[in-house]
């Protein structure tokens, strides 16, 4: 499917099926394990001459789901897991080991932040975390002992697009590895592999699954670094079940419509509310690609606006700690995805009271526009 064209990708990735009685979807191998005929039979699994042993081990749906989003990123290979943190666990596992040294930009995910700051030291695994916005804090951080660069495409919650050319170039001129969580962007917009990234992450939570009802993970890239990710799924029991790798390949079919729609949606949200008086700050990422620059928006309300009321006040619009589904949700990332990060750092970040994170959805662009506005007015400190 090289010569295929990406919107065709999203729907056609998966293998045909070609038993007898083949179904048009495909069909969901909900089983714990397979079965074979005789010993010989068995031993040619280990052999290689056949794909499936254990679901622990790999799944006809999983990995189509680990094989989809290699093939849209332009990644060699793929595999699912149970959720982003197992995804980004495993790729770490597959570069670093004890006494390896990080380098991660300091204003990601606050999931990432705790896995990298209180877990991965315990296997002897040491990060740094610095601003990215200068590269050459990235180049001072470097030691003899560092093995990987770690960002976002599009960082959570503020945004910022990050500059993976030149974080890429950097690390290959010092052999180190890169590993992008491309989650917020999507491979509809970037496509870091192509780049010469050499691990890409998603939380297939969000918009690989697109709609709310799954929980899981991706990681794509280099064939040998994902084999190694591979035989710690395997190991460590990361491995995700076959009816949400089979949920999380239906949704992937409509990703392209999705995005092309949310992010056409996001636009208009963000070019209303930078002209709204009671909106201090709007962060909404810039030139990422020719298709749209992303679903999400995030504002710094005014400090005469409650933002307690403000949650109390937005109507159909759902207040929910994640984010991508086709509904408009909001969260706030302080009291959420950004409750670990400690204050100081995340006032450093410019993560404050005031700022609300927006997953924008599918619905008519003017009535999103309308409930924000409603429940700022309605919000302010002297309406109440």
């Amino acid at each position: 499917m090289k010569e295929t064209n990406f919107n065709t990708k999203t729907v056609h990735f998966q293998t045909k099926e070609m038993a007898r009685n083949a179904s048009k979807a495909k069909p969901i191998y909900q089983t714990s394990a397979f079965v074979f005929s005789d010993l010989d039979d068995m031993e040619s699994f280990y052999e290689g001459e056949k794909e499936y042993l254990y679901t622990r081990y790999s799944n006809p749906n999983t990995d189509d789901l680990g094989k989809g989003v290699a093939l849209l990123e332009e990644a060699e290979d793929g595999v699912a897991t149970s959720s982003g943190m197992s995804a980004i666990l495993v790729g770490i596992l597959a570069v670093a080991s004890q006494g390896d040294h990080i380098i991660a930009s300091d204003d990601l995910y606050g999931g990432t932040y705790q896995l990298f700051a209180k877990e991965l030291p315990n296997f002897g695994i040491n990060v740094s975390f610095v601003s990215f916005k200068d590269l050459d804090n990235v180049k001072k951080a470097i030691t003899n002992k560092s093995i990987l660069l770690y960002t976002e495409s599009i960082t959570n919650p503020l945004l910022r697009v990050e500059k993976l050319e030149e974080v890429i170039q950097l690390a290959k001129a010092h052999n180190i590895k890169t590993m992008i969580d491309n989650t917020f962007a999507t491979p509809y917009l970037l496509q870091p592999a192509t780049l010469g990234a050499d691990l890409v992450v998603h939380s297939a939570t969000k918009y690989i699954g697109g709609h709310s009802d799954v929980t899981a993970g991706v990681l794509v890239g280099e064939q040998s670094l994902v084999n190694k990710a591979k035989s710690k799924v395997i190991s460590l029991g990361c491995n995700l079940s076959p009816f949400e790798g089979w949920l999380a390949c239906r949704g992937m079919k409509t990703l392209s419509v999705r995005m092309e729609r949310q992010s056409a949606n996001a636009q208009a949200l963000a070019e209303a509310l930078l002209l709204y008086p009671d909106v201090a700050h709007v962060y909404y990422p810039e030139f990422v690609s020719n298709k749209g620059n992303g679903a999400m928006v995030s504002i710094d309300l005014a400090v005469d606006v409650n933002v307690e009321q403000f949650f109390r006040s937005l109507g159909w619009i759902k207040i929910a700690p994640t984010l991508a589904g086709v509904e408009t949700t909001v969260s706030y990332p302080i009291r959420t995805s950004h409750r670990t990060i400690p204050d100081e750092l995340r006032n450093e970040l410019g993560i404050g009271k005031q700022l609300i994170r927006i997953s924008v959805g599918i619905e008519d662009e003017h009535d999103i526009i309308s409930a924000f506005r409603q429940a700022i007015d309605l919000s302010k400190n002297d309406s109440l």
